[in-house]
């Protein structure tokens, strides 16, 4: 148990600055939704779902090279060096051709020419975040969570900041949110870099360029099929018939409008993205420190209990709550969480929630193909998602418009950590009770969509029925907890 109060510790150290993060950030929603109509929110989600693709590329797989390979300490200022010199020319080539052929690349992202210098800044921001993230991996490769909470929560603070600032103050249009983007960007790389300005005294070796390509390349397409699994839904639903998106949501709706509604609904997944995050930071350095364990199958599957004890919930409370938590209204501004221009979307909550969820078992699942460096399956299973994602997209978003790109991408989700499961056993033994723990989803899932019929029984209302629907999930996460963690090592003793 010491190992999983280890892990638990660094989810919430870690944690805390994506938190703290993701909610100063989620500031900016209820913000952004009273200052910009939906069509003009569609451009930041088409702009940031482009950055998510050109991050994977111009990125290259680097971070978890790093991680990898990193962990022995006397060679870490030469990997660093290498794998920072090599990104450096790698993503500064990449943004000068991107900025030579930026009218094609505005008509594939589906942007007007109008937004050309949005779309200078985006190549700024890719650059800059790309030179940072293996800083970052340093630090919480050799646990500085403190400093990389720090780190992050001040580059937040300036990117909200900022915002406010400039369209407040200055009246600056949605060219506001990439200014400061930028800013917060270019501030945090100079301060990681000369954070960790000692590993820049090793030596650029070209035998670790080569180790670093051979586990890093991989995560290029499978970083691609994540994208396409995470963002491509925009660019769909964007593109869709306009007759559809009128019979869907009324007269008067665009596809503009609805990439608009759809994307700020989907930051309400924020919530189980958060948890995901927050357990990803601290898991990856985990395991790849106790993968020499003689236990480490069996702390490996406590771990794996735990998370879903924790997200089951998550997944209740935000579903149940999803409509009571968008009209929150913040004091003193008159604003509510999301416009509610944007509330015909916010029946995807639900289904994004336990995609979301279902990555959480992909990420725990990775530890196996991490530690036997059989990353090369990784690409397989992501674009094998991606194919799912796009079938489905197409096949379901004409008829249901946002819940079909929704469902897309739970069905994908679910697909991809069942394959990386059963592929990752045979790699590596360890006892994740899969078919328990799906039977948990199963009904946290059911007491969502069972909830209006017994809030609606005389004499009970929404509000109570909620409550107890979500003691009820309470009460199953903590039998499944018990039965899985502590009946087992109170049986052992």
């Amino acid at each position: 148990m010491n190992k999983l109060r280890e892990l638990f510790s660094d989810t919430l150290i870690f944690g805390f600055s994506s938190v703290v993060a993701r909610f100063m950030n989620y500031l900016l929603v209820p913000f952004h939704t009273d200052a910009f109509n939906p069509a003009r929110y569609s451009i930041v989600a088409l702009a940031y779902a482009a950055l998510t693709f050109l991050n994977v590329i111009v990125q290259m797989g680097m971070e978890s090279a790093y991680l990898r390979y990193a962990e022995d300490r006397k060679e870490a200022s030469n990997i660093f060096k290498t794998i920072q010199i090599t990104l450096l020319v790698t993503s500064s080539l990449i943004v000068l051709i991107l900025w030579l052929l930026m009218p094609a690349a505005l008509s594939q992202m589906n942007l007007d020419s109008d937004t050309s210098a949005i779309f200078v800044m985006m190549l700024g921001i890719l650059w800059f975040d790309t030179l940072a993230i293996v800083p970052l991996a340093e630090l919480r490769l050799v646990r500085k969570s403190i400093q990389f909470a720090v780190f992050k929560i001040l580059n937040v603070i300036i990117n909200v900041g900022l915002n406010f600032y400039l369209i407040l103050a200055l009246n600056f249009g949605i060219e506001a949110v990439f200014i400061a983007n930028l800013a917060a960007s270019a501030l945090l790389t100079i301060i990681v870099w000369v954070y960790t300005a000692e590993h820049w005294q090793g030596n650029w070796k070209r035998e670790w360029l080569g180790t670093i390509f051979r586990f890093g390349l991989p995560f290029i397409p499978a970083g691609l099929g994540h994208a396409i699994n995470e963002m491509i839904d925009r660019f769909l639903l964007n593109n869709m018939d306009p007759a559809v998106s009128q019979r869907l949501y009324g007269d008067g709706v665009t596809p503009e409008d609805v990439v608009g509604i759809y994307s700020a609904c989907y930051k309400l997944a924020v919530f189980m993205l958060l948890i995901v995050q927050m357990y990803r930071m601290a898991w990856q350095p985990f395991f790849m420190r106790h993968s020499r364990d003689d236990d480490a199958s069996k702390t490996f599957s406590q771990a794996f209990i735990f998370f879903n004890a924790f997200a089951a919930p998550a997944y209740l409370a935000v579903s149940l709550f999803r409509y009571q938590i968008v009209a929150i209204e913040i004091p003193g501004v008159g604003w509510t969480l999301i416009n509610s221009s944007y509330w015909a979307g916010i029946e995807i909550v639900p289904l994004l929630l336990m995609a979301y969820w279902f990555q959480g078992w992909y990420i725990n699942f990775s530890s196996g193909i991490f530690i036997k460096e059989k990353t090369s399956v990784l690409y397989k299973i992501t674009l094998l998602g991606a194919a799912i994602t796009l079938g489905v997209n197409i096949l379901l978003i004409p008829v249901f418009g946002m819940m079909g790109s929704a469902a897309a991408t739970l069905i994908s989700y679910a697909v991809m950590a069942f394959v990386l499961g059963i592929y990752s056993k045979n790699v590596m033994k360890v006892a994740y009770h899969i078919p328990a723990t799906f039977c948990l989803m199963g009904a946290c899932m059911a007491l969502i969509y069972l909830q209006p019929a017994f809030s609606s029984v005389p004499g009970i209302g929404e509000l109570t029925g909620k409550i107890v629907f979500l003691l009820g999930g309470l009460l199953l996460s903590g039998l499944y907890l018990w039965w899985f963690v502590f009946r087992e090592r109170n049986t052992l003793q």
